[in-house]
């Protein structure tokens, strides 16, 4: 019904449940210098109809795009057979952290459940709980706004379109569920707006140091991101780190969403005013921290109707897929990648597959990558109403509610942490920082050709101005060390986590 981008610089969310009146104790002290604006990782996405019946891959197909199912893209990562042993994230939470929540999002998720046959959460709308029933609930820290555009006499920075963050919200809550239908969901929000950092990242990584320091999740995602040289100094960056260190010192896995700029990211100051061009290639924090899962996007150019297997598909639309044949994957052209100006290289990344791109004294990001494109993303289900700034739009016309086709690396990181829940099934608990596990598991031929898809089509060229990378053999700026064969690589990524 309409093609929608998102802005690069806007990133919020509401919620429900429950409101815990979390006063959060937190190293806020440098925030001030923070000069970077967070924003979310979704970079497109397409209204394929009003009602709460999916669109057919017909519908799909006629508007120049293939729509995933949770059917199909586990089809595509060889997830069924973990599924078929019990392996589906049970007794593990992940915690999803975004700014303001969904005022629907139990709704959103009962309708996203029942048209797809999933398992059904305690705690989404219109079910009835049981024992052995994994659990959706919600943290909002420092209350919960409601989901509406701010009035017309507000001071603010125009910035808070809500429904954005929601639609973030239906996409992140939906598919991490869809990935591991038995691990609970813990949504983490907190309420503030973008602000240059004096407020918007420090109280995400203060409730981020919250579900750490009570032990409520062994795997975050985080679906946000700045340019690393958009902050006011490398020590600001530094400062908000802090949740991270205390996550890898207790068995939580951190991912991060590596953006949707490819190398062409923004500067935003004084907030109010458009982001400048950063002419030269970046990469974007909190994917670039060496203490977290960056993850990249990619094409899926598979069969979307294919229920049972991987196979390419080069025949239907988007024309990335069709300019590729043979290749069930591509690199994204919007994909964040390439090297950070501030992390030195950590020790895990000096072990690559064979033909990788060299990473020289300093990190490289990302870290392994999930389909990213809307051309080939996944349906995702949203009801909000219309209103004024905080509705979503299609051209000038108001569609907030309905199915949408989303892309972006926001849909890449939540699936990789359904990924992570079904490892910490497997290990019995959380695996913590596992870098060093995805690196090893690079590093020897047989397995890494076994347990990741190496993508070595594309190129994250995003601005004809700012240089990007080619996807190559092995690790590279755009897929990282690629997508993963998920049946093997899962329990491999256990073994490899335990010294195995």
């Amino acid at each position: 019904m309409g093609r929608i981008h998102l802005r690069r610089v806007a990133r919020l969310v509401t919620g429900s449940i429950a409101t815990f009146g979390v006063a959060l104790a937190g190293p806020v002290s440098a925030a001030p210098s923070v000069a970077a604006v967070f924003h979310p990782t979704v970079a497109e996405y397409y209204q394929m109809t009003a009602s709460t019946t999916p669109p057919t891959q017909a519908q799909c197909i006629s508007a120049g795009r293939r729509c995933f199912t949770p059917q199909t893209t586990a089809a595509a990562y060889n997830l069924g057979p973990l599924y078929a042993q019990g392996l589906n994230g049970k007794g593990v939470t992940i915690a999803i952290v975004d700014s303001y929540g969904s005022d629907t999002i139990a709704h959103d998720l009962h309708v996203y459940d029942q048209a797809f046959g999933l398992q059904p959460m305690c705690g989404e709308e219109g079910v009835s709980c049981a024992a052995g029933m994994p659990t959706f609930s919600q943290l909002h820290v420092q209350g919960s706004p409601a989901t509406t555009a701010p009035p017309p006499t507000s001071r603010g920075t125009g910035q808070e379109n809500k429904s954005a963050w929601a639609l973030e919200v239906s996409l992140d809550v939906e598919t991490a569920h869809a990935t591991a239908p038995q691990a609970n969901i813990l949504l983490v929000t907190t309420p503030t707006a973008e602000t240059l950092g004096v407020q918007g990242f420090p109280d995400m990584m203060n409730a981020e140091q919250y579900v750490v320091d009570h032990h409520l999740a062994t795997v975050i995602s985080q679906s946000f991101a700045s340019a690393e040289d958009a902050f006011g100094s490398s020590t600001s960056l530094q400062t908000l780190r802090h949740a991270y260190i205390s996550a890898a010192q207790n068995g939580v896995t951190v991912l991060g969403s590596s953006g949707d700029s490819g190398t062409a990211n923004v500067r935003k100051t004084p907030v109010g005013q458009a982001g400048s061009l950063i002419p030269f290639p970046t990469v974007e924090w909190p994917a670039s921290d060496p203490l977290v899962t960056g993850v990249g996007g990619t094409y899926l150019c598979t069969d979307a109707t294919n229920t049972t297997s991987r196979v390419a598909d080069n025949t239907n639309p988007p024309a990335k897929c069709k300019a590729n044949p043979g290749q069930a994957e591509v690199g994204w052209t919007f994909s964040g990648g390439g090297f950070s100006h501030v992390f030195g290289k950590p020790a895990y990344q000096n072990v690559l597959p064979t033909g990788s791109t060299a990473i020289g004294s300093m990190r490289g990001v990302p870290d392994i990558a999930y389909q990213a494109s809307a051309g080939t993303g996944a349906l995702v289900f949203i009801s909000l109403p219309p209103d004024g700034q905080s509705g979503l739009f299609c051209g000038s016309a108001p569609c907030s509610t309905g199915w949408f086709d989303i892309g972006g690396t926001s849909l890449s990181c939540p699936q990789w942490a359904g990924l992570v829940a079904i490892a910490d099934q497997i290990n019995g608990g959380g695996l913590g920082l596992i870098n060093p596990a995805l690196y090893k598991l690079g590093a020897d031929p047989t397995r890494y050709a076994n347990d990741f898809f190496d993508i070595t089509t594309g190129n994250n060229t995003a601005d004809p101005t700012v240089p990007g990378y080619p996807a190559t053999t092995g690790w590279d700026p755009i897929t990282g060390l690629g997508t993963p064969n998920a049946a093997n690589l899962v329990p491999d990524l256990v073994k490899a986590a335990n010294g195995g």
